[in-house]
């Protein structure tokens, strides 16, 4: 493996075997997965500090459907859709025991092919989809699809540090965004970084000082109103780490501060908009060995936290809403996804079927009630997955 795969410095989970364990503890780490493209089709704005009540559907008690993917050992990072018909997955394929091939899925409404390989290195952790002919991953590096190659582009330079970016999104005025953080020897020394895509190159933005910490998701409402989200860690052994939130309105980015459990370790894994007065942030809450979801909704004037049920390793990744107006949550730690979905009529979100596989990425699917998770098998050595939840 290159010696400057990000991969191989990401945190919560031990090195168990070269390259493949690597990879595995990289994806599955808290803060390390995005949801790109929820935010393609924004809902109306919110009358109130939650959405309009949504009735759990009846069709939703069906389990979650496997579908067939062209990878036979690997895994897949980061998913993302237009229609039914038009979705796709990047990941990686398993070329050997020390080499790995970048690859972008693409699903034609009847099944999953493999459209394209990755630009070497590029190790694609998130993606944003704008068109068929706009795509961006972005990993240890950033890369665009324009419908036929993958360019690679490299990023700023941040006097934090090498930049590992975690999520992307792309904005109407064609720009594009991308979040993560700036090393300069390990992840305990990370601290936030975002750049913007101009349209020829890649430009680092001034930040807030919020200490060390990561941002893992980011959303966009406008090219002057953009959410990025994740934690702040913590200062010392008695302090807590905190969910970190910073907002853009068009000249700077600031910080805002964003609501949890008091005395927890709180973070913010996936964040997403559908009006500038309605966006959902979610991720885990940590209280000695216990951790639950934690969720926050923003109104336009202020952020406030949602109930949740209690859940095992039940952190968050993204939040999204379907075709029918429901409100989805997902995520999950190891083999133990969880799933959740907003009920208006007691403002909390509740359990709900979870997809069978280890949960990378999870996403709507604009004017459709599909949902989509990608992965790996819950069973098999590192057997790449795709599931839906389909009416």
């Amino acid at each position: 493996m290159p010696s400057n795969n990000p991969l191989l410095h990401r945190k919560r989970r031990p090195v168990r075997v070269p390259l493949l364990a690597a990879l595995v503890a990289a994806t599955t780490a808290t803060g390390a997965l995005v949801l790109t493209g929820l935010n393609s089709e924004p809902t109306a704005a919110a009358a109130t500090a939650v959405p309009a009540p949504s009735a759990p559907s009846s069709s939703r008690a069906a389990r979650w459907q496997a579908t067939p993917v062209p990878v036979k050992k690997g895994d897949l990072t980061a998913i993302a859709a237009l229609s039914d018909k038009q979705a796709w997955a990047v990941g990686y394929r398993l070329k050997s025991a020390t080499a790995l091939e970048a690859v972008a899925l693409r699903w034609d409404g009847a099944s999953w092919t493999q459209e394209s390989t990755l630009p070497e290195n590029s190790f694609p952790q998130a993606l944003a989809v704008r068109s068929a002919a706009d795509i961006w991953a972005v990993g240890s590096a950033s890369a665009h699809w324009d419908g036929t190659r993958w360019t690679a582009h490299q990023l700023d330079r941040d006097p934090g540090g090498r930049v590992v970016p975690d999520a992307v999104t792309t904005t109407s005025d064609g720009k594009a965004w991308t979040v993560g953080r700036a090393m300069d020897r390990s992840v305990k020394d990370g601290v936030p970084a975002i750049q913007s895509w101009d349209g020829t190159s890649w430009h680092r933005q001034p930040l807030p000082d919020v200490g060390k910490g990561e941002l893992s998701s980011v959303t966009a409402v406008a090219p002057d109103d953009i959410w990025a989200a994740g934690a702040a860690y913590a200062t010392d052994a008695a302090s807590p780490q905190t969910a970190l939130l910073l907002h853009w309105d068009g000249t700077s980015w600031q910080r805002v501060t964003a609501p949890g459990p008091r005395e927890s370790h709180n973070w913010i894994g996936g964040i997403t908009a559908f009006a500038a007065d309605d966006v959902w942030a979610v991720g885990g809450s940590t209280s000695g060995s216990t951790e639950r979801p934690l969720a926050v909704h923003w109104n336009g004037r202020t952020w406030t936290t949602a109930k949740t049920p209690d859940v095992a390793d039940g952190r968050l990744r993204a939040v999204g809403t379907s075709g029918d107006g429901t409100l989805w949550a997902a995520g999950g730690k190891g083999a133990a996804p969880v799933a959740l979905r907003w009920n208006g009529n007691t403002n909390q979100w509740d359990k709900a079927s979870v997809p069978d596989l280890v949960v990378r990425s999870f996403t709507t699917v604009p004017k459709s009630t599909t949902l989509w998770a990608a992965g790996i098998a819950t069973q098999g050595d590192l057997v790449p997955a795709i599931t839906r939840l389909k009416d």
